[in-house]
């Protein structure tokens, strides 16, 4: 018994390796996005997400200590002719090349730097700009000695949260900008109406749900009519209406902006989310249909004759039977729907170009010269957490979805 145990548990083990090899491979990335959405602009700079248990030396105390510490001391408070303690002794030479040309020059008749290879480097005028190079952590954590220089913070902080909620791109982060009570840049208030500003993830996170909810809703809603009247309604051309309708699905939706574009705006309705609710629902119709008509289509045929014999109309039937007999098939269907308009990017830049939604409010973050790159993990976590939550309450339904959309009616 126990070696035939022993032969199931290793015939498994190679699909439960791959399982757990899976797992890792999407949860690592997540939880490196998740805990560098809460470090420092500088800290994600200098280190890795991986670090942040730990603190890592302070950018510039290596070289420091090859170059400088053997004359000046790891504090800087060796020699008080040349307290690099002080901040106004080092802040003459805060820049690499106001630094090299010190470190030229020869002290009580002996070259400025002891170490050999530092030495050769900063003599050598032909690797200038190698020296500048190299001397620029020197120079960086000199200011740190001095307290004159940008202290990096390696401590978690919500700074970049709040800076995409918000929209922030100034130089310094929201909480710094409004440490007067006031911001300066003006456009901002300090307070919580800061969370509707157009250009912010919160004003965007409310436009997603807008646009998501009644686009996922709809169609499930017609499509369960039309599901129930193909599978359980006798009529003519039914046969020849569902092939077309499966026939819809391979119809790209990209062809078609351009004519509901114009479409739209002659109807007034461009712009607005009554327009993209319209265009999401009627292009999820055909695989909803697809979809719920098959899983109806697969119920027991009893059960249907049972309740037609008891009385009942199509509309009991359809209401009291057939919807809670298929909500396995909608649940599926309703996460399908709705990570597919959540994510979607395309339509919503050009049916709804005045309410920014998160998948285009991201790329707003960004200023035309690469600035506030650091709000993008916030921002991306942020977009990504609702579908994440979806999938992780709701991922049983996948399965049957899939295997709904199989089934032979």
């Amino acid at each position: 018994m126990n070696t035939e145990r022993m032969k199931n548990i290793l015939g498994r083990l190679p699909l439960h390796v791959v399982i757990i090899f899976m797992v890792v491979i999407w949860l690592v990335p997540t939880l490196g996005l998740f805990v560098t959405s809460f470090r420092s602009r500088q800290a994600v700079r200098e280190s890795g997400w991986w670090t942040v248990l730990s603190k890592p030396p302070t950018p510039g105390q290596q070289e420091y200590g090859t170059a400088c510490a053997s004359c000046h001391g790891a504090d800087g408070k060796a020699l008080a002719t040349a307290d690099l303690s002080d901040p106004e002794v080092v802040a003459e030479y805060m820049k690499t090349n106001r630094l090299l040309p010190l470190l030229r020059q020869e002290v009580d008749g002996q070259a400025h730097v002891q170490d050999v290879e530092w030495q050769a480097l900063v003599q050598d005028k032909s690797r200038t700009k190698e020296a500048l190079e190299k001397l620029a952590p020197v120079s960086q954590y000199l200011g740190t000695l001095s307290g004159s220089g940008q202290t990096v913070e390696y401590g978690l902080t919500s700074g970049n949260w709040l800076g995409a909620l918000v929209g922030y791109k100034g130089t310094v982060t929201y909480q710094q900008d409004c440490a007067t009570g006031v911001s300066e840049s003006g456009k901002f208030k300090c307070d919580a109406s800061d969370l509707l500003n157009p250009e912010g993830m919160a004003r965007a996170f409310l436009n997603s749900l807008l646009v998501t909810i009644p686009a996922t809703i709809l169609p499930i809603l017609f499509a369960a009519f039309a599901a129930y009247a193909f599978a359980w309604l006798d009529f003519r051309g039914r046969t020849w209406m569902f092939a077309l309708l499966v026939g819809l699905q391979i119809v790209p939706l990209q062809m078609t902006l351009v004519p509901i574009a114009r479409l739209y705006s002659k109807l007034g309705l461009g712009g607005s989310f009554i327009g993209i609710w319209l265009f999401h629902t009627g292009f999820g119709l055909p695989y909803a249909i697809y979809l719920l008509r098959n899983f109806l289509g697969g119920l027991p045929r009893d059960l249907f004759e049972s309740i037609y014999l008891d009385g009942a109309n199509h509309w009991t039937a359809f209401w009291r039977l057939a919807l809670p007999l298929s909500v396995p098939a909608i649940a599926s269907l309703g996460i399908f729907q709705f990570l597919w308009v959540w994510n979607d990017l395309l339509v919503a830049i050009i049916l709804l170009p005045g309410n920014p939604v998160l998948t285009y409010q991201i790329t707003n973050l960004i200023d035309p010269k690469g600035g506030n790159w650091h709000l993008l993990t916030a921002a991306a976590f942020l977009s990504m957490i609702v579908p994440m939550l979806v999938f992780l309450a709701f991922q049983r339904y996948f399965v049957r979805g899939l295997l709904a959309g199989a089934v032979k009616g």
